[in-house]
């Protein structure tokens, strides 16, 4: 599976809007940027692509920011890759050059075994599964 830098980008921004899910105060775009140096403008773009998908939510206006539309419980890792990344499975471009033949379909269904692996595993790790890994790592996100 390939992940482009902007969905790596909105699974760093759902953690640490996991990290303040309980607080009342709505996470700032500049926060998170700054915590992680990711361009302002590129993160505002991801968090309105994550808000268009039900996943966060926002208020404008001094007190404004970002917070998670639900529970960290109930998004998983494949949840936001798949709200910015068209993650649809394909052969890698190598083989799709090839002339069909036994050794190509052979191949191809060991790649297909692996995505739908990586999927399942993305769809059963969710952002406050995460969240618990950083604080075994010495980071703390409170949930």
């Amino acid at each position: 599976m390939r992940m482009s830098a902007k969905a790596q980008y909105a699974c760093i921004a759902m953690l640490e809007l996991a990290g303040n899910y309980q607080e009342p105060q709505l996470l700032q775009v500049k926060t998170i940027a700054d915590a992680h140096g990711i361009s302002p403008r590129f993160l505002v773009q991801i968090l309105l692509q994550l808000k268009v998908h039900g996943l966060v939510r926002s208020l404008r206006g001094a007190a404004g920011g970002y917070q998670l539309a639900c529970s960290p419980e109930t998004i998983s890792l494949a949840d936001v890759i798949n709200a910015i990344d068209d993650v649809a499975p394909s052969l890698p471009p190598a083989l799709k050059a090839l002339k069909p033949s036994a050794a190509v379909a052979a191949l191809s269904s060991v790649f297909q075994e692996v995505d739908a692996k990586e999927r399942q595993v993305l769809q059963e790790v969710t952002i406050a599964d995460l969240a618990r890994r950083t604080e075994a790592s010495g980071l703390m996100y409170q949930i």
